[in-house]
């Protein structure tokens, strides 16, 4: 059986802060800078949820 499947992972070669968005950048194959702007817009329009949803997923996702 074959694994060729992709994993979610933050990433080392593509971080700012703890690489969340560099490693969903790598996944969706999009560039991060645009998953950064998203990201940043959800925090201050989303009454905060951007930010939240960047720290649990700091935590969760594991690192390459």
């Amino acid at each position: 059986m074959d694994n060729d499947y992709k994993k979610l992972k933050r990433s080392r070669s593509n971080r700012m802060i703890c690489g969340v968005c560099g490693g969903l950048g790598e996944y969706l194959n999009v560039d991060p800078t645009v998953i950064r702007i998203v990201c940043l817009f959800f925090a201050f329009f989303g009454i905060g949820s951007g930010a939240l949803a960047y720290i649990i997923a700091a935590i969760i996702m594991p690192e390459e």
